[in-house]
């Protein structure tokens, strides 16, 4: 049991070590940003084309994960392998593009023919190097270099600091951007319609019932009319509006059982309705609107603008979705 322990211990100082390591690389790389940072937003900005982003083993799946990253957040963007370029896969760059080469020594060999068709056809190239004498920063465009920080390898040869400081940089370039571009929730929700994401970004007004499915009464309707329009629309409530179409209340199942003693057959919408209707905006998110209807312990909520009813929500509406 104490072995086990001890283990423990040395596994989490060493994790430890690790992670310090790294994060004193990022420290240093944040004090290191110049003006070749706003150099390559310019160009990255201002390119009708897309941004190819290259490198070869470690730095290759970094420049995976960048373009990645570059793609879903308003910049169109692909990564290439410089294997592959020289057999062809160079065709896919256009005088259009921007080429970001990912590099950690700058001599990277299997670069070489993607850096020199870039200077043959006059495409902008930006390389991420800790060198900065290095034939691909002498070679570039805008030179973006890391600054020198110990690998997180207790051997010091694995690339683990170097590569998170790389990633890290492409992250600020997408984000920077972003925010250069006033890139919204909207459209990062249009860029992943699929999975927790999307589901997290769909707003009330995607999912909601309109038009004729919505249950409506005039609040001088008789509740035998009302009750005829709650069964047809199936939704548990019916929205109740006065005589300029504004939202005045709500008659639900459980409205019904409380008057069942009091003739409300006889009764009006105005006079069985519940004033104190809960509803929410077009725009919000769809789970802004399923924590309305948990906090309230309702089923359904009706979506208004200026007190007008434009749409309602069931939570089986929120369930379908994926949103819970």
């Amino acid at each position: 049991m104490n072995n086990s322990n001890n283990t423990t211990i040395k596994d989490v100082e060493h994790a430890e070590r690790v992670l310090l390591i790294e994060a004193a690389g990022l420290t240093k790389l944040s004090q290191s940003l110049n003006k070749t940072l706003t150099n390559a937003l310019n160009i990255l900005q201002d390119i009708n084309g897309r941004v190819i982003v290259t490198g070869m083993g470690k730095s290759g799946h970094v420049a995976k994960k960048i373009a990645a990253t570059l793609a879903s957040t308003g910049k169109p963007a692909f990564f290439i392998h410089p294997g592959e370029a020289s057999h062809g896969d160079i065709g896919m760059i256009s005088e259009d593009d921007v080429v970001l080469a990912l590099s950690n020594s700058g001599e990277t060999p299997e670069l070489n023919d993607i850096i020199s068709y870039t200077r043959r056809f006059k495409i902008p190239l930006i390389c991420i190097t800790s060198q900065i004498s290095s034939s691909i920063a002498i070679g570039s465009d805008v030179s973006l270099i890391l600054p020198s920080a110990e690998e997180a390898c207790f051997i010091g040869l694995a690339p683990t600091t170097s590569t998170t400081m790389m990633m890290a940089y492409g992250d600020v370039l997408a984000v920077v951007l972003m925010e250069r571009q006033g890139f919204t929730a909207e459209d990062f929700k249009l860029r992943h319609p699929g999975g927790r994401l999307g589901q997290s970004l769909l707003k009330v007004s995607d999912i909601m019932h309109v038009g004729s499915a919505l249950p409506i009464a005039r609040e001088s309707d008789l509740m035998t009319e009302v009750l005829v329009e709650m069964t047809a629309k199936n939704f548990g409530c019916i929205g109740v509006i006065d005589k300029i179409g504004s939202l005045t209340g709500i008659v639900t199942d459980g409205d019904l059982r409380r008057h069942m003693t009091n003739g409300i057959l006889d009764l009006t919408a105005a006079e069985v309705m519940n004033p104190s209707v809960k509803t929410i905006r077009p725009t919000a998110l769809a789970s802004e609107a399923l924590q309305i209807m948990n906090d309230a312990k309702i089923t359904g909520l009706f979506i208004s603008e200026e007190k007008k009813i434009v749409g309602l929500l069931h939570v089986h509406d929120c369930l379908r979705a994926g949103i819970a």
